[in-house]
């Protein structure tokens, strides 16, 4: 089968992952599972004030500009965030913030933060003059795409000021736009909250070695599984197996296999087959693409390997799949079908 111009376009951006080095995992990552933001509410508080946050299916990321708040999540000590500060929340998670570690929380009243940011201007609490600022912003993941890239996380990740100076000044210019809106500001707080979520990975990353297992963001600080990692996410095609695969990290098959599961909690095989799956189901929703296409260009050898594959993962064949979603997206009720992955093999 010929190579399709996604694939070649691949080859063309990431052919230096054997020449230059890794390529970039995370940017790859974060653009196919559409992990984008958004601004959530800007909030002003002073004196006594907690709110508690529902669970949102997305992550969150609290960022302070100005004062201190505190970080309430259920069964966990209270985190102090202070101005410059971030702290990112995983998708589900309930939790409250806060002007003290001891305060008791309302719920959030989403009409009035609708309001205020229809408005443009900060939601109000407590009864004092506001001495902090937060804004809190969410990211949500493509749907479709099961790679776990922020949902993952076992606790709340935290980055300070002075850990890393670049953030800060990214939270001042977001703060700025937010304050004093001009022409082009949704456009620029949209780039800004994209390059925030970034920041602060790559500042987690660098601050927090110790942190490594159990989550995909984490597993980037091992240089063997991020190697791998990058090998597979540029040539998902290509037909990898754990001792090619380890061959091209020049490591021993039983150490990628020790390596890959300490940090992901599974074999390579099996991720392999998750982010083919995943990359097949955004194809087929995005695109008219025949299925035999699909099935070639994320390196299964027949339409056939690919059907069962997929309808291990996603419980469903292909072509069904396609259908569902766009009836679904047209407002045409279809049939359920299952969701919950199989087992994988590789």
């Amino acid at each position: 089968m010929h190579e399709d111009t996604w694939v070649a376009d691949r080859r063309r951006r990431f052919a230096a992952v054997d020449e230059d080095g890794p390529m970039d995992v995370l940017a790859e990552v974060l653009k196919v599972s559409g992990a984008r933001g958004a601004l959530g509410v800007r909030l002003e508080a002073g004196g006594s004030w907690g709110l508690w946050l529902d669970s949102f299916p997305g992550a969150a990321l609290h960022v302070v500009s100005r004062g201190a708040m505190w970080l309430h999540v259920t069964g966990e000590k209270p985190l102090q965030v202070r101005a410059g500060d971030a702290v990112l929340v995983s998708p589900g998670t309930a939790h409250g913030i806060a002007g003290g570690a001891d305060v008791t929380m309302g719920s959030c009243d989403r009409e009035a933060a609708a309001r205020a940011m229809g408005e443009g201007r900060a939601l109000r609490l407590g009864s004092a003059p506001g001495r902090t600022e937060v804004i809190v912003l969410h990211y949500e993941q493509d749907p479709e795409v099961r790679t776990p890239v922020l949902t993952s996380l076992t606790r709340p990740l935290h980055v300070t000021a002075r850990e890393n100076a670049q953030l800060g000044r990214t939270v001042e210019l977001l703060a700025a736009e937010l304050a004093e809106p001009q022409i082009g500001t949704t456009a620029a707080i949209n780039s800004v909250v994209d390059l925030l979520l970034v920041q602060f990975v790559r500042a987690w990353l660098a601050r927090h070695p110790q942190e490594r297992s159990g989550s995909w963001l984490g597993a980037m600080r091992d240089p063997v599984v991020r190697d791998a990692l990058a090998r597979v996410h540029a040539r998902p095609e290509h037909p990898w197996t754990t001792e090619t695969l380890a061959a091209a990290t020049s490591v021993s098959r039983a150490t990628l296999s020790r390596r890959f599961r300490s940090a992901l909690g599974q074999t390579p095989g099996a991720y392999l087959t998750r982010w083919r799956i995943d990359l097949a189901s955004v194809r087929l929703r995005d695109t008219d693409e025949p299925v035999e296409s699909i099935s070639g260009a994320v390196g299964y050898g027949s339409p056939h390997a690919f059907s069962r594959a997929f309808r291990r993962a996603r419980g469903t064949a292909p072509g069904e799949y396609r259908s569902r979603l766009r009836r679904s997206a047209e407002g045409t009720p279809g049939p359920a079908v299952g969701g919950a992955p199989g087992p994988a093999t590789g």
